[in-house]
């Protein structure tokens, strides 16, 4: 007998109106045919032209001005390889430029799906049975690039979920990033990333064991700007470069609603997009709580698992993971340590899940088999749907699973409180399979999710549907634990 599921009547659909002001570059060349131009223009017509674009565009961002003056300076080494005093141009001319260097990008224009879900930080002024949460989306737009996005909202005794209201901006984050780095777990990362070795040697060979970002940075830049410079030699400088950019912190001013903050591609390694995020509330031996979250970043060759952390959502700490273990995509962290180490699920070949162990929160190894697809729903792969939630009775596991035509459904999985690669019991039938309705969209017969929570003694399960919308489901805790414990009768 198949486990009841409540689906509730909300639904996040894609909104093309929420809008981002991103750098724009259009070639080394072009943009000083650009600049050319601007620089022929008198005083009046700069002014004239920029008053034109503040009245189109400056209801639609925060602060754009400030935008258009960060996007200049990006390009300030073409401007001055033109031999032109950058310092000596007016602020007006600076904002033109910079605003020919700026595009709107509609972040969630494709899609807003693979939702998350986490207890906020702030839980007061709630009545009995309510919880404040907080749901992150994974959001798409123009060529498929992939960023964060959050909502907050309350779920109620009912467990209905009240979302609140969406920002009027959208704000990008301030970027800082790692100045030092160890020269030796840098060596061994861009080895887990297969990159080419003789191209490693020459670079890093006369780098110190603790060495700067700013000068490895120049080096590559360096070798990068060879005009002959060979194909294989580029891509291997390139994952050199996108590592060293990997490691960063991001800043959201305090004057922004959670729903107003996206964290967008920033280094490199990224730029394809950031892809499922499954933040998990993790709290640690001494009871202090942060969110942490797992994410794959994609450049259009390589992917990279990373992992973010945050106490407040207005701070985040961005670092790649590290290991054999840390391969492939699905990483899902447990939302404690067991036996005094941190615990992670993965799907390192792509078709089983697995569970490590480690001291180290960015450092993974030795991956234990831990589920091979068993039932016809999921022999092409099995997968986490999100970190594990304890309970009473074990480790609760909201697995994904993939079978005929390439439908995913939703299963669920019970292991051990003490010993997680001992599997309690397994649901034989999915928990959740694509309904009818919810079989269309940018990727058909699609349910997916990257994390629940438990509350009023129900699992509440966010869902995306056809990796175009999301939702969220109910479920009994006491029907689901019961059934999982039946499963293996």
């Amino acid at each position: 007998m198949r486990v009841s599921v409540t689906r509730k009547n909300i639904k996040f659909t894609p909104d093309s109106r929420r809008v981002v002001a991103r750098y724009f570059m259009n070639g080394y060349e072009r943009t000083q045919q650009m600049v050319t131009r601007i620089m022929m223009l008198d005083d009046k017509q700069v002014l004239q032209t920029l008053e034109q674009t503040l009245r189109e565009f400056a209801r639609r961002h925060r602060n754009i001005s400030a935008v258009f003056f960060r996007h200049c300076e990006k390009i300030r080494p073409v401007i001055e390889a033109m031999q032109i005093d950058y310092e000596a141009l007016s602020l007006d001319r600076k904002m033109l430029i910079g605003s020919y260097c700026t595009m709107e990008y509609a972040i969630e224009s494709a899609a807003i799906f693979n939702p998350s879900i986490v207890e906020d930080f702030d839980q007061t002024g709630l009545e009995a049975g309510e919880k404040r949460v907080i749901i992150s989306f994974r959001a798409t737009g123009e060529g498929h690039i992939s960023s964060i996005v959050f909502r907050r909202g309350i779920l109620d005794r009912d467990n209905n979920l009240h979302i609140m209201k969406i920002g009027n901006h959208i704000d990008k984050a301030e970027i800082e990033h790692k100045t030092l780095f160890n020269k030796e777990r840098f060596l061994t990362k861009l080895s887990e990333m297969h990159t080419t070795d003789k191209y490693i040697v020459q670079i890093m060979q006369d780098l110190p064991n603790e060495f700067e970002f700013a000068v490895l940075k120049n080096i590559l830049k360096q070798n990068l700007s060879d005009p002959v410079i060979r194909e294989e030699r580029r891509i291997a400088l390139q994952e050199i470069l996108w590592l060293a950019n990997s490691f960063y912190d991001l800043q959201f001013k305090h004057d922004s609603d959670i729903t107003e903050r996206v964290i967008f591609p920033i280094s490199d390694s990224e730029s394809r997009g950031i892809e499922d995020a499954r933040f998990v509330r993790f709290v640690d031996d001494d009871d202090s709580a942060r969110v942490m979250a797992t994410y794959t970043a994609y450049n259009g060759h390589t992917i990279l698992p990373k992992l973010i952390s945050t106490e407040d959502f207005y701070n985040f700490r961005v670092m790649p993971l590290h290991g054999a273990g840390a391969q492939n995509k699905n990483l899902a962290l447990f939302p404690r340590k067991i036996k005094g180490k941190y615990a992670m699920l993965a799907r390192i070949d792509g078709v089983n899940n697995y569970i490590m162990y480690s001291e180290r929160v960015t450092q993974w190894n030795t991956p234990i088999l831990l589920q091979e697809p068993r039932y016809t729903w999921e022999f092409t792969q099995i997968g986490n749907c999100g970190s594990p939630l304890w309970t009473t009775e074990g480790w609760l596991v909201i697995t994904h699973g993939v079978g005929t035509m390439r439908r995913y459904c939703i299963g669920a999985s019970l292991f051990d409180l003490d010993d997680p690669s001992k599997e309690i019991g397994r649901l034989k039938e999915p928990l959740l399979s694509p309904l009818e309705d919810e079989r269309e969209g940018y990727v058909p017969n699609v349910v997916y999710s990257c994390g629940a929570i438990i509350h009023n003694n129900s699992l509440i399960l966010p869902y995306a549907v056809s990796d175009y919308c999301s939702t969220y489901g109910v479920v009994d805790l006491a029907e689901l634990l019961d059934a999982l414990k039946k499963s293996n009768q």
